[in-house]
């Protein structure tokens, strides 16, 4: 069973960046592919991004479109959520998962990164 471990995030400003990463470890990536995640105080969990790993299709919320980026380093193992002009709503906690066809998460939630933007 994979094991994703979320890493990258922090305090930022409203206007910073911040890249998040999610290392696998005990296999590869083998499902459809891989997506991020948000939860925020209150809200229900949503996907941000999913990055496709047969043929490389992006998916992005309508809310991060423009200004997140997601990306895969094969060779590392690991999946990127460059995040740019963070806003105060990007304030949650980010999860990485492997995601089947229809871009819904797979396996358990790991511990997740905390994102906080202030104003």
């Amino acid at each position: 069973q994979v094991q994703l471990v979320e890493s990258g995030g922090g305090l930022a400003q409203a206007g910073d960046s911040l890249r998040l990463s999610c290392a696998a470890s005990g296999r590869t990536f083998s499902t459809y592919g891989v997506g991020w995640f948000r939860q925020a105080p209150g809200k229900e969990r949503e996907s941000v991004a999913v990055i496709s790993r047969i043929n490389g299709y992006t998916y992005y919320a309508d809310s991060v479109k423009g200004r997140f980026t997601i990306s895969r380093d094969n060779a590392k193992n690991t999946v990127y959520l460059q995040m740019n002009s963070l806003k105060p709503e990007d304030t949650a906690v980010y999860y990485c998962a492997e995601t089947n066809e229809r871009l819904g998460a797979l396996g358990a939630w790991g511990q997740g990164t905390q994102v906080t933007v202030s104003s």
